[in-house]
C-alpha cells in the first residue's frame, strides 16, 4: 500500500512540474494562445489555418497567422481585412462580434473565425 501511495505521489509531482499543454503561454502580462493543436481539425481551403492570438488585460492585442498552405493572395486579404476587426476588443465582446469574411476566400475566412473562437474560449477557460 505504501508503495502505491509513493507512486501516486510521484506521478502528481511530475505532472505539476510540466509546463502545460503548450496552447497558451504568458510573458510580460501578455497571454499568447496558439491554435495549432487547439483547432487542428479546422480547415481552410488548402489545410489548417493556425493562429496566435495575443491578449493583454483581457483585450486582444494582435492576431497573427502561423504557417499555412492557403493561397497567399487570398489569405493576405483575410489577414488585412479580418484580423484588425478583433484588435482592441475585450475577449467577451470579440466572441460575440460577427466578423465578415473575405469574398473569394470563404473557406479561409470561416477557418480563421473558428480558430479565433476556439482560441478565445480556451483563454477564458484557462487564464
Amino acid at each position: 500500500m505504501v508503495k502505491k501511495l509513493m507512486v501516486v505521489a510521484l506521478a502528481v509531482l511530475l505532472m505539476s512540474m510540466t509546463k502545460g499543454d503548450g496552447v497558451m503561454t504568458k510573458e510580460n502580462g501578455v497571454y499568447v494562445v496558439n491554435t495549432a493543436t487547439l483547432a487542428k481539425d479546422v480547415r481552410g481551403y488548402r489545410g489548417t489555418t493556425p493562429l496566435k492570438i495575443y491578449i493583454k488585460k483581457n483585450k486582444i492585442q494582435k492576431v497573427e497567422a502561423l504557417k499555412n498552405h492557403e493561397t497567399p493572395d487570398y489569405f493576405e486579404e483575410v489577414e488585412a481585412v479580418m484580423f484588425p476587426m478583433w484588435v482592441g476588443l475585450p475577449v467577451k465582446k470579440a466572441l460575440q462580434t460577427k466578423v465578415d469574411g473575405v469574398t473569394g476566400a470563404t473557406m479561409s475566412s470561416n477557418a480563421v473565425r473558428e480558430n479565433v473562437k476556439r482560441g478565445l474560449e480556451y483563454y477564458q477557460k484557462h487564464k
